[in-house]
This record gives structure tokens, C-alpha cells and sequence, in this order.
């Protein structure tokens, strides 16, 4: 199963040693394809196994002995969408009854992480076991994504803490059976406090990591990151289920992937072009998103922005056809070029800054009809 490839995987590279938090992120539409792959992942992961009742309809859960599990129970931090929790209350219910089932068994700390966690922070907070195994997070009832994205896509943030602090008040409200949108912010970062993993699940062939910013945007690579004690990025997996054989890479191995098959693909970009003016503004659209990545997770290589010049800018063919079909949008691209420079995440010469201000001045001009 892609659970077991995922602990093995974060095992070899970690020196043997299981995580003991994973943030898993639920989306509606992803779990109605797969009939609730996800759903069955994160109940993999605690080691719980769900029972149907007369009528086929899964009501119950059961825990599996850990004998039988061979490794320890993993605590999970799940985030679900906006549309996971309008359609799936019953499912972020059966969720919580499994966490909280893992959290009350008597079982040794080092075998249970759920448990291990869950009384630390019964102690720190001064709450029950089962109200500290609090692991079901959405947005508030009637509200959707933590608008990191539209954050990223306008330009409109100071610095990646902002993004982090949009993104813990907006999505850390509790769901389950005890609790019901209930904003619990603290529980909710105690819990991002102890990840080792983040892990994302793709389930469609047609739409990919830089095809959409709602990827970028429920992400918490980085978050995790700047909560955690000792300062350490967690790991960073997607599961790649569009095939019979699921692949797990690191995210910077998919964003890599998807860079590589469209934007950097001269038969993607080729074939955007052909569209002319909107093609041009799918190229934009797609480079602000892979900047997404690189502001929530650090996920982007130097030379996907460099080759990316490459492509767009230095070539002097590419660039006139682009200022042609669509001024604005080229003007967006090299805007962004520019601004990944200056927040950090690309580092390239002063001669193709030096470009890069110059044209984009010159396209200034040209849309505002200046000589």
C-alpha cells in the first residue's frame, strides 16, 4: 500500500526510525474519485481498521492489534478542505473516534505515538486524553482555503510568517464527535509541533501540483517547520495514485516532474501558444504557483526559475512572440521572475536582472501605449 511505501521511504532516509506525526491534507473531490483513498490511508496510518455493519455502510472501527501492525501507531494532523467538510461529516467523525481510540489504548509510548502525543498535551493544556486527541482541522463552517494562494497570486505579503499565520487562523478549527467547528488554534499547533511529514495524495493525471494554486495553498511544509523546536523542515511526500503502480516521491521530486513535463516542455508550451493571448496567461499562471511552492515549502530547485528565463526571456525569438500575443501576461511573468529573485528563492546573474528590468519596463510602456 502507498502508507507502507511512505514509512519505509521517510524510514530508509531517517536512519530506521518511524515518523510520529504525519499532516495529511483531505479534499473532497479527490475522495469521491478514489471512493475515500485518503480517508482509508490516514486509518492505515493509526492502524485501524474500518468495520462495515449489516448493511455494508462503515460505521465502526477496530484497532489492530499491534503484533499484527509491526510497527508503531502514527499520530496524524488532518486538514481537511472546505468541501471535505461540507460532504464528509460522517467520515472526519469516523477519523476522530480512531484517533481517540488510539489515544485512550493501553499500549507501550514508543509503539502509540497517537497516545504519546496526546497525553503530553493533556498535560500541557489541562484537558482529558480524549479531548487532547483532537486531530480533525478545517475551516470554519461556510469559509474555504487558508487564502494563502490569493495572498501569493496578488503579491499582497510581507514575508512567508504572514502565509504561515494566515493559514493556522484560518484552518485550525476542530471537527469530530465532540467537537464541532470549535477554533482550537493551540491544540491545533501542538499538534503541527510534533510532524515529521507532510503528505499530499494526486489523483488525477490532468491536473498536477503547478496546474492550481489549492495545492500550494493547504501545504504546511513550511509552517511545520517554524513550529517545530529544533527548527526542522519535515519531510514532504505526494502520492501519485493516477497509475495502477502508486508512486511516492518527495515533493521537490514532483514539483521537479511538473516542471519538467510543462513549463520547461516545448511541446506544452508550444501547444499553449497555439491558444495565443490565453496560453500566454496559463505560462504566468503556472509560474506563480511554482512560486507558491518555493514560498510554503522550499520546495524549488535554482534552475527551474533560471531555465525558465531561459525559455521565456533570453530567447530572443520566444520573448518577441510574447510581447506580441500578450503583453500583460509576459509582463506578469517577468514581474514574477523578478519578485522570486527578491524574496530569495532564485539566485541568478545582474545581467539577467538588469534584462529583466528592462523589459519589464518596456512592456510597461507598450500597455500603457507610451512610444
Amino acid at each position: 500500500t502507498v502508507v507502507d511505501r511512505l514509512l519505509e521511504r521517510q524510514r530508509l532516509d531517517n536512519n530506521g526510525v518511524y515518523p510520529e506525526t504525519i499532516a495529511v491534507v483531505l479534499w473532497g473531490t479527490d475522495n469521491i474519485k478514489t471512493y475515500g483513498e485518503s480517508l482509508a490511508q490516514v486509518l492505515c496510518m493509526i492502524g485501524v481498521k474500518p468495520m462495515p455493519d449489516a448493511l455494508g455502510r462503515v460505521n465502526r472501527l477496530e484497532l489492530i492489534p499491534l503484533e499484527e501492525l509491526g510497527r508503531p501507531r502514527v499520530d496524524v494532523v488532518v486538514n481537511c478542505s472546505g468541501v471535505f467538510r461540507d460532504l464528509f461529516v460522517n467520515q472526519m467523525d469516523l477519523i476522530d473516534r480512531a484517533v481517540r481510540m488510539a489515544a485512550e489504548a493501553d499500549e507501550p509510548l514508543e509503539m502509540n505515538f497517537v497516545r504519546k502525543h496526546a497525553i503530553a498535551q493533556a498535560e500541557e493544556f489541562g484537558l482529558t486524553i480524549s479531548q487532547a486527541a483532537t486531530r480533525v482541522f478545517s475551516n470554519s463552517s461556510g469559509s474555504y482555503s487558508s487564502n494563502v494562494n490569493l495572498a501569493v497570486e496578488n503579491s499582497t505579503w510581507e514575508n512567508e510568517e504572514e502565509l504561515q499565520q494566515m493559514y493556522l487562523s484560518r484552518k485550525s478549527f476542530a471537527f469530530g464527535g465532540n467537537v464541532s467547528n470549535t477554533q482550537q488554534r493551540q491544540l491545533y499547533e501542538a499538534s503541527l509541533k510534533t510532524v515529521d511529514m507532510t503528505f499530499q495524495n494526486l489523483d488525477s493525471s490532468e491536473i498536477s501540483l503547478t496546474d492550481v494554486s489549492h495545492y500550494f495553498d493547504s501545504d504546511p511544509t513550511k509552517l511545520v517547520g517554524s513550529l517545530r523546536k529544533d527548527g526542522k523542515k519535515p519531510a514532504s511526500f505526494i502520492a501519485d495514485t493516477t497509475t495502477a503502480n502508486a508512486q511516492v516521491r518527495t515533493l521537490t521530486e514532483t514539483v521537479r516532474l511538473d516542471t519538467r513535463t510543462k513549463i520547461l516542455n516545448p511541446k506544452w508550451y508550444e501547444g499553449m501558444l497555439k491558444s495565443g493571448y490565453e496560453g500566454v496567461r496559463e505560462i504566468s499562471k503556472r509560474l506563480v504557483n511554482t512560486m507558491g511552492w518555493s514560498a510554503t515549502a522550499g520546495a524549488v530547485d535554482n534552475w527551474v526559475y533560471e531555465d525558465v528565463n531561459d525559455v521565456y526571456v533570453n530567447d530572443k525569438e520566444m520573448c518577441d512572440r510574447l510581447k506580441n500575443l500578450n503583453p500583460n501576461s509576459f509582463r506578469k511573468i517577468v514581474g514574477t521572475l523578478l519578485e522570486v529573485n527578491g524574496r530569495g528563492y532564485w539566485e541568478t546573474s545582474e545581467e539577467n536582472l538588469d534584462r529583466l528590468r528592462e523589459l519589464y519596463q518596456e512592456l510597461e510602456d507598450r500597455i500603457e501605449g507610451v512610444e
